[in-house]
C-alpha cells in the first residue's frame, strides 16, 4: 500500500513520481494520432493537451471519438476516416464499411504530412494493424509510437495464443517508442517481449475530462436512483467482463449487507457480447439472496452526461478485478472526489494512497473485500468525505493532469525526430 509524508495533507512530493509539467512543445512537431475509432476520454484528453502545448495533430477517428471540442485548437485536425454504423446494419454492411475504412487509412499513410504515427488503439483486425500495418507505416518512413494500455490483454482475458503473442512481439518490436501507464507494465515488455528499456516511457493515466460535472450534489444524486441519504452506497462502475471480478463484488457485498441493511450496491455498465453468459450468472447470484432488493442494477452502457449520477450518489468506487495492470475507472472515480477500494493487483496498491484515497484488498477474495468495505465505513474517510472530496480531485489533478501526461509524449516525440522539447 502506499504511504504518504504526513497523516493530514496530500503534499506535492506524493505527486512528483509521476513528473513535472514538460515546457511547451517545439511548434514543428507533427503528428498524427490514430485513435483505432474509440476511447473517446483517452483521445480528448491527450489531443487538446498536446494541441495546447504547442504540437500538430492529425486525429484519425470516426463519430464514436469525434466532439466539437476536437474542432477548435487551430493546431489541431480531425479526420473523420471511420464514420459509423447502424445498429441495425447486416454483416456484409459492417465488412463493407471496415474495408473502406482501411483503405482510408492505408491512403492517408501515403500522402499524411506527420512524420511521426502515435497509434493509441489498434483497429478491428489487431492481427493486420500489428504486422503489415506497422510494417507499412514504418516502409512509409514513419517513425510509429504506440500506447500499450494493455501489455496482453489477451492473457487477462484468458484467450492467449502463439499467434497473439507473435503479433504483439512484431508490433512492439517495430514500434520506435512505446509508452505506458505503470513501472510493472514496462518491465513486462522487457521481460516478455524483450523491448530495449529505453524505448519505453511510463506516463501517468489521464484524467477523464470529457465527462460533464455540474452542479449536482451526492444528496440530490441518490434522491434521483431512489436511495436514501444515510444508506451506504458501492458502486461497480463500466464495462462487464469476467477478468473484473463483479461475482466477487457480489459475494462481498451480501456478506456486509446480511449485518447491516444501510447497504446499497449499484452496478452501472453493459457486457460485452462475449461476456453475456457471465453477466447471466452474475444476475442469478444476485436474485438468489435476500439482498436483491438492494441492487441497483443499470446494465447497459453510460453516456457521458449520466456518468456523474452515478458517482456522485455513490460513497465508494470498488475494483474487484483479478488481473490488471491499469484502470481508467479508478482515476474517473479520483475525477469526482470518490475514494476507491480495489484488489491488490497491477498498480492498484500504488495509486491508491490508504486511508486518504482509499484501500486495498486481496483479490478474488470475497471475505477481504466484505472487510475493506466495512473498514471503509468505519474510517475518517468516509466520516469525513466531503473534506476528503476536494483533496482527492486536487491531489489527482496534479498527479494525473493531461498537462504532465502532454509533457511527456511531447518529449518522446521529440527525441524521436532528434531534437528536445525545451
Amino acid at each position: 500500500m502506499s504511504t504518504v509524508p504526513t497523516p493530514e495533507v496530500y503534499t506535492d512530493n506524493e505527486v512528483r513520481g509521476s513528473g513535472e509539467r514538460a515546457e511547451q512543445a517545439a511548434p514543428n512537431l507533427n503528428v498524427g494520432l490514430l485513435t483505432g475509432g474509440f476511447d473517446r476520454p483517452y483521445v480528448f484528453g491527450l489531443a487538446t493537451a498536446l494541441a495546447s502545448q504547442g504540437v500538430c495533430l492529425e486525429v484519425i477517428g470516426g463519430d464514436e471519438v469525434d466532439r466539437p471540442e476536437l474542432h477548435v485548437p487551430p493546431r489541431l485536425k480531425f479526420l473523420n476516416l471511420r464514420g459509423s454504423g447502424q445498429p441495425g446494419d447486416s454483416l456484409r454492411e459492417k465488412a463493407a464499411r471496415l474495408l473502406i475504412y482501411y483503405l482510408r487509412l492505408i491512403r492517408y499513410a501515403a500522402v499524411a504530412e506527420p512524420k511521426i504515427f502515435h497509434i493509441l488503439w489498434n483497429n478491428k483486425f489487431q492481427f493486420f494493424d500489428r504486422t503489415v500495418l506497422m510494417l507499412y507505416y514504418k516502409a512509409l518512413g514513419k517513425k510509429v509510437a504506440f500506447t500499450a494500455h494493455n501489455v496482453n490483454a489477451g492473457r487477462r482475458d484468458a484467450k492467449d495464443s502463439i499467434l497473439n503473442r507473435f503479433s504483439l512481439r512484431v508490433q512492439y518490436r517495430v514500434a520506435d517508442h512505446i509508452f505506458v501507464h505503470t513501472e510493472k507494465m514496462k518491465q513486462e515488455l522487457i521481460a516478455d517481449f524483450h523491448v530495449d528499456e529505453n524505448a519505453v516511457t511510463v506516463i501517468p493515466f489521464g484524467l477523464n475530462n470529457s465527462v460533464p460535472d455540474t452542479n449536482l450534489t451526492p444528496e440530490e444524486a441518490k434522491r434521483r436512483l431512489g436511495v436514501s441519504s444515510n444508506e451506504r452506497v458501492v458502486l461497480f462502475f463500466g464495462a462487464i467482463r469476467p477478468y473484473k471480478g463483479l461475482e466477487h463484488l457480489v459475494a462481498a457485498f451480501q456478506q456486509v449487507s446480511a449485518k447491516d441493511e444501510r447497504y446499497r450496491l449499484i452496478i452501472a455498465g453493459a457486457a460485452h457480447r462475449e461476456s453475456e453468459q457471465y453477466l447471466r450468472d452474475i444476475r442469478n447470484q444476485i436474485e438468489m439472496h435476500p439482498s436483491r432488493t438492494r441492487v441497483i442494477q443499470k446494465l447497459e452502457f453510460v453516456p457521458d452526461e449520466q456518468t456523474e449520477l452515478y458517482f456522485k450518489a455513490a460513497d465508494v468506487s470498488i475494483l474487484p478485478y483479478k488481473l490488471v495492470f491499469q484502470s481508467g475507472v479508478l482515476f474517473l472515480s479520483y475525477n469526482f472526489g470518490l475514494p476507491v477500494i480495489a484488489s491488490d493487483v497491477g498498480s492498484f496498491g500504488e495509486d491508491i494512497v490508504a486511508g486518504k484515497t482509499g484501500f486495498v484488498c486481496k483479490a478474488c477474495d470475497p471475505r477481504d473485500l466484505a472487510r475493506a468495505i466495512e473498514s471503509y465505513f468505519a474510517s475518517d474517510l468516509y466520516r469525513q468525505l466531503d473534506r476528503h472530496r476536494h483533496k482527492i480531485r486536487e491531489y489527482t489533478k496534479r498527479r494525473n493532469s493531461w498537462d504532465v501526461v502532454a509533457g511527456r509524449t511531447c518529449q518522446v516525440y521529440a527525441s524521436l525526430l532528434g531534437g528536445s522539447c525545451d
